[in-house]
This record gives structure tokens, C-alpha cells and sequence, in this order.
């Protein structure tokens, strides 16, 4: 299983470098965590609007995969879904509850809360196949916002 994900952590680097290329990283189901990092990263164009501060910018696991948010940045950061969105809006669409962590699925909702540099979050759930849009409660017009893909 590690090899799996040490395959796929590879292959979100190389797509990373590509110009133009969209990151994924793949996980299978059945236990597996995927990690996604809130870094400083530079924009990047999506299906789904612009996009950074994640790394990768769309995640792309299995439904089952459990996901971990870290904070590698030396700023507070949050990873809050924003709920039944199919591109990033242009406007914040935060309230201050995406301060506090909530949620376990993707499907139910969820934020991280407000994490300190090196915090990680919750483990979130990928319950039920869809797209599902987050961003930073502090930096989403930077943009720090990025998809989640679960198959």
C-alpha cells in the first residue's frame, strides 16, 4: 500500500511541475489517507475557477479515502467546504463558523477550524462520490482555494 501511495505522491509532483498541469493525487479506499497541504503556492487555473494555497490543487481519491489537512505555512490557514458550489465564487463565501472544526464527511460539510502553522486537522471522509469545492476562511481571495474529486 505504501508504494501505491509513494506512486501517486510522485506523480502529483511531476504533474505539479508541468506548465499548465492540474495536480491529483489518488488514493485507494478501504483505510488509506490522503494528506493535503495549505502551503504557499502560486495560482493556477482549474475547471472550476483559479486556485492555490493547497498542494494539490484537485485531490482525486476514492470514495472511502479518509483526507488530513497540515498546515506547512507559517500563517493560520482553515480548509472549509463550500457547500453545493461548482465554481469558486468571487466573493468570500465564509462565515465566522468556518473558524471553528466541524464535520467528518465531504458530503455532510466540513472545516478544519483555524490551524496554526504545523496543525493538522480532522480526518475527513470521502463518503459519497462527487466534487467538492474548499477554500481559507483568511486567504481565499489570494485565491487559497482548491476541489476535492471523489470517484
Amino acid at each position: 500500500m505504501s508504494f501505491r501511495y509513494a506512486f501517486a505522491f510522485a506523480a502529483a509532483l511531476l504533474t505539479a511541475c508541468t506548465a499548465g498541469g492540474v495536480p491529483t493525487s489518488s488514493g485507494g479506499g478501504g483505510g488509506t489517507t490522503v494528506q493535503v497541504n495549505l502551503t504557499l503556492s502560486q495560482p493556477s487555473k482549474t475547471p472550476y475557477g483559479e486556485s492555490g494555497g493547497y498542494m494539490p490543487a484537485i485531490t482525486t481519491v476514492a470514495v472511502g479515502t479518509q483526507i488530513r489537512f497540515t498546515n506547512t505555512d507559517s500563517f493560520a490557514h482553515t480548509a472549509t467546504e463550500i457547500p453545493n458550489a461548482t465554481q469558486f465564487p468571487g466573493g468570500s463565501p465564509f462565515g465566522v463558523s468556518a473558524l471553528m472544526q466541524h464535520g467528518t464527511t465531504l458530503s455532510g460539510g466540513f472545516s478544519s477550524g483555524a490551524m496554526q502553522a504545523g496543525a493538522s486537522s480532522q480526518t475527513i471522509t470521502a463518503d459519497r462520490p462527487g466534487t467538492y469545492l474548499f477554500g481559507c476562511f483568511f486567504h481565499y481571495g489570494a485565491p487559497m482555494r482548491a476541489a476535492i474529486v471523489a470517484q
